[in-house]
């Protein structure tokens, strides 16, 4: 179905529209404020004003109408006229980006202003003219008001509180997923690829057990990280990003003692995958002190008992 020009638009369609853009605004509004409250909240309850503000619109809008045309209101969306932007649907999104939603808020507001300004070029009632030059108003004031949500915020001390959240959500999301991954690449392809080593002496055998133990470790690692919840209630986010985070960093701990063993001299690539087996307990050490809030000590020690042990195996069975 082509769509209709602006220009084109009777002032009885035109206030149609502006009454389906002030519902659909203040239903993604609600959705933002859905989506925020249990981490933003003080976000949140400043879109639940807006919403309300929009649901006041609509109805002023809606009584005009009425008065002018009668209770029949044409159905014409934003999708129905050219020059509308089309919007990614983030309000679907759980969990919501904080700065996803600023931005969007911003270029909903601008494009109502717009469409506004453009609609009083074209009714010569003045009783809507009115209207839509004081509506055009107090979208330009929320257009600025969502420019300078992250200031408010900042002098509220709510961004403070936003900022520990959006931390929060990082290491649910993200940090956890990966060092889950980073660990048990690191220390369970520790005894297969050292046994194989140490039973041949052959670095090109090593490698390929160590390849074919990464690989199958980040394989596995990412269906089971993927599969185990769908973050609706946790707030771990996307199973996909959780999944591909934990399978890739379980792989990247794998194979970093696997590829020392590119090295044809088998002491020298020995002595190498050695050296990159302790920085990598050291990294994930202080990962987990950076992160999960540990005594450096503490982890370590939990990191080197656990990798030594494995490591150990591998070492013994290897040696048999």
């Amino acid at each position: 179905m082509a769509k209709k020009r602006f220009k084109d638009l009777s002032e009885k369609e035109i206030l149609a529209l502006a009454i389906q853009l002030e519902e659909e605004d203040a239903r993604v509004y609600s959705d933002f404020a859905d989506g925020l409250r249990d981490t933003y909240a003080s976000t949140a309850k400043m879109f639940e004003d807006m919403q309300a503000e929009e649901s006041r619109h609509r109805q002023s809008l809606i009584d005009l109408y009425q008065q002018r045309f009668g209770n029949h209101i044409p159905l014409i969306r934003r999708q129905d006229v050219k020059g509308f932007v089309e919007r990614r649907p983030e309000w679907l999104v759980r969990p919501l980006g904080i700065d996803k939603v600023r931005k969007q808020a911003e270029i909903m507001e601008l494009e109502t202003e717009r469409f506004y300004e453009r609609a009083l070029q074209q009714i010569s009632d003045a009783s809507t003219r009115k209207l839509l030059g004081d509506l055009a108003e107090i979208e330009r004031q929320h257009y600025a008001a969502a420019e300078s949500i992250e200031e408010k915020q900042a002098a509220s001390g709510a961004r403070k509180e936003e900022d520990t959240s959006k931390k929060r959500l990082f290491m649910l999301q993200i940090v956890q997923p990966g060092l889950a991954g980073l660990m048990d690449g690191s220390v369970s392809t520790l005894a297969p690829i050292f046994a194989a080593a140490l039973a041949t002496h052959k670095t090109r055998e090593a490698f390929l057990v160590g390849l074919a133990a990464s690989l199958g470790a980040g394989i596995s690692m990412s269906f089971a990280e993927a599969l185990s919840d769908d973050g609706s209630l946790t707030g771990r986010g996307k199973p996909l990003l959780r999944g591909v985070v934990t399978g890739s960093m379980t792989t990247l701990g794998g194979l970093g003692h696997t590829l020392p063993f590119l090295i044809a001299d088998f002491h020298i690539a020995f002595t190498a995958a050695v050296a990159v087996v302790v920085i990598e307990l050291g990294i994930i050490s202080f990962v987990r002190h950076r992160y999960m809030d540990m005594p450096i000590i503490s982890s370590a020690v939990q990191v080197i008992v656990g990798g030594g042990l494995v490591f150990a195996v591998g070492i013994l069975i290897g040696s048999s």
